[in-house]
C-alpha cells in the first residue's frame, strides 16, 4: 500500500509510536494533581455549572426523553457489552435531576420527592460520561425526539471538571496545557526541531512563522512527539499543490483538551492564540491537522469571537478533497481494497463525507463502503478522550470489535483514516486481536503517492484552499 521504503523512511512507523505511545499514557495517572475542594464544595459546583450551561435546548431535551430505548441501538458501548446502565439515555439521568430540583418549572415538588446530589453520584457519573461515551452522536440520529445526548455529556463533563472529577490521564494532559501550553511536551522548541529533522533527513521545505501566507496549517502533538510523518506528507502535500503556506510557531497544536475534558475556560485558551495567529497573517483558510476533536474546537467553537473570522477553518481531508475534485492533487495508482472510516466529529457531527473520497477516488481505489456508512458510521471506540483512559480499556476493546466487524464485512484490505486517535485506537485494536488489516492515514497516504512534478511539469500555484 504504502510506497515508503525501509531504507527512505525518516521516522519510526506508526505502529511503533504506537507502542511507544502506550507508556507515556500509563505514566500519566501519576501527574495528575488530587482534590483540593471539600465534598460539599464540589458537589455546589458542578450543580452551578450545569445551571449555568442549561439554555432552552438543554431544557427541552431533559424534558423530551420518553425512555424508549431506540438510542441502545446506536451506542456501541451498550450494544458491545448489553449493560444497560451504559444507554445513553440514562447518561442524563443526573443531569435531569438536577434540572428538576434547581431551575426545572416543578423544582418544589423535586426537592421534596428526590435526594440532593452527593460527591458519590458525580463519582459514579465519570464512567458514564467520560468512560463509556466518545460524543459520536449515532444515538442522535435515531432519537425520535432528536435529543443531542453528546451534548448534554458534555456539559456534565465540565461539571466534573468543576468537581475536580476529571479521570486522572485526562487531568494531567488538561493540566500541562492550561499552564504550559503544550501536549506531551510539544513545545515550540519541539516544533523547531522537528521542522529541522525534517528538512535535513527529507529534504522537504516547512515555512516557518512567514509574516504573511494565505494557508495556515496547524500540527499536534503526536507528529511532533511521537514521529513527524504526518507533519512530512502535510509539507509534501502543500508545497506539491504549491499553495503560500507556513506554520505559526505560537498557534500550531491542534489538540484541545480543555475540549475532551470540558474545560471550557481552556478550550477557549487554546484557541485565541490559533485564531490571533492566523489573523496575523493575513490567513484566508486555516487548517485543521489529523485530529478529529480539533475540529470541532475549532470550527464549530462558538466562543471563538463575534462576529465573521477573516478566514475559513477547514479540516485536512477537506483541504485535500477540494484539491482532489479540481484535479490539482496529482496521485499514482492506489493498489488493493479499501474502506474509509468517517471520523465522529468530522463526519457525523461535521459533514465532511464526500471530500476524503474524492481523495481516494483521485488514486483510482477501489474504494468499498462498510456496511454503516458516512451519518451512520460507527464510533471506533476511542473517541473524546477515551483511548486515553486504562480503566476504559475493556468498553474501548469491546466496542473496536463492532468496527472490525463493520471493515470485515467490507472486504477491504485497508482501513484508511484521518484521525490520530482514531488511528491510534484502530493501531491498538489491530494488534491486540491480531488483526490482518492494515491502518493508513489519510494525508500519509497521499504523501505517498504524489506523483514528482518534475516528471509532469510544475503544478500551477493556486490562492489558498478555493477550488
Amino acid at each position: 500500500m504504502s510506497t515508503v521504503t525501509a531504507e527512505t523512511r525518516v521516522f519510526p512507523t506508526f505502529e511503533q509510536v504506537c507502542q511507544g505511545f502506550a507508556g507515556q499514557i500509563t505514566q500519566l495517572r501519576e501527574m495528575a494533581p488530587e482534590p483540593t475542594l471539600s465534598d460539599s464544595v464540589r458537589v455546589r459546583r458542578a450543580i452551578d455549572t450545569l445551571i449555568a450551561e442549561t439554555n432552552a435546548d438543554e431544557a427541552v431535551w431533559l424534558e423530551s426523553c420518553i425512555r424508549c430505548g431506540q438510542c441502545t441501538n446506536a451506542c456501541h458501548y451498550f450494544q458491545a457489552t448489553g449493560d444497560s446502565k451504559y444507554a445513553p439515555m440514562r447518561k442524563m439521568n443526573l443531569y435531569r435531576k438536577v434540572y428538576q430540583r434547581e431551575i426545572g418549572p416543578f423544582r418544589w415538588w423535586y426537592k421534596l420527592v428526590t435526594s440532593e446530589v452527593k460527591l458519590k453520584d458525580l463519582e459514579d457519573l465519570q464512567e458514564l460520561v467520560y468512560d463509556s461515551c466518545s460524543e459520536c452522536g449515532r444515538c442522535a440520529m435515531v432519537c425520535p425526539m432528536g435529543i443531542d445526548t453528546a451534548s448534554l455529556v458534555h456539559h456534565q463533563r465540565s461539571a466534573l471538571v468543576a468537581a475536580e472529577l476529571v479521570p486522572p490521564e485526562l487531568n494531567a494532559l488538561r493540566m500541562e496545557q492550561k499552564h504550559r501550553g503544550t501536549v506531551f511536551g510539544a513545545s515550540e522548541d519541539v516544533l523547531r526541531k522537528m521542522i529541522d529533522t525534517i528538512r535535513e533527513k527529507a529534504g522537504v521545505d516547512i515555512p516557518l512563522d512567514k509574516p504573511h501566507a494565505e494557508v495556515m496549517v496547524l500540527s499536534s502533538a503526536v507528529d511532533l512527539v511521537g514521529n513527524g510523518n504526518g507533519l512530512l506528507a502535510t509539507a509534501k502535500v502543500m508545497n506539491h499543490l504549491g499553495v503560500d503556506w507556513t506554520v505559526c510557531s505560537d498557534g500550531f497544536e491542534s489538540a484541545n483538551f480543555g475540549l475532551l475534558s470540558g474545560d471550557m475556560s481552556l478550550w477557549k485558551h487554546q484557541v485565541d492564540p490559533i485564531v490571533a495567529a492566523a489573523e496575523r497573517i493575513g490567513a484566508k483558510t486555516l487548517v485543521i491537522a489529523e485530529c478529529g476533536h480539533a475540529y470541532p474546537a475549532l470550527r464549530w467553537n462558538p466562543m471563538l469571537k463575534s462576529g465573521e473570522l477573516p478566514f475559513e477553518m477547514i479540516y485536512m481531508s477537506e483541504f485535500m478533497g477540494r484539491h482532489a475534485k479540481a484535479g490539482r492533487l496529482r496521485l499514482s495508482p492506489l493498489k488493493g481494497k479499501v474502506t474509509f472510516h468517517d471520523p465522529c466529529k468530522t463526519g457525523r457531527r461535521g459533514g465532511a463525507f464526500d471530500e476524503p473520497r474524492a481523495v481516494l477516488n483521485a488514486m483510482g481505489s477501489d474504494l468499498v463502503e462498510m456496511p454503516a456508512n458516512k451519518e451512520f458510521n460507527w464510533c471506533c471506540g476511542g473517541g473524546a478522550g477515551i483511548f486515553l483512559l486504562e480503566r476504559a480499556t475493556y468498553l474501548r476493546d469491546e466496542s473496536f470489535k463492532i468496527k472490525m466487524q463493520q471493515v470485515n464485512s467490507s472486504g477491504a484490505d485497508t482501513v484508511v483514516v484521518s484521525c490520530a486517535s482514531c488511528r491510534l485506537n484502530f493501531e491498538a485494536g489491530r494488534q491486540k486481536n491480531n488483526w490482518d488489516k492494515r491502518v493508513e492515514s489519510l494525508v500519509e497516504l497521499v504523501a505517498d503517492h504524489l506523483i514528482d512534478e518534475k516528471k509532469v511539469g510544475s503544478v500551477t500555484p493556486i490562492q489558498g484552499a478555493a477550488a
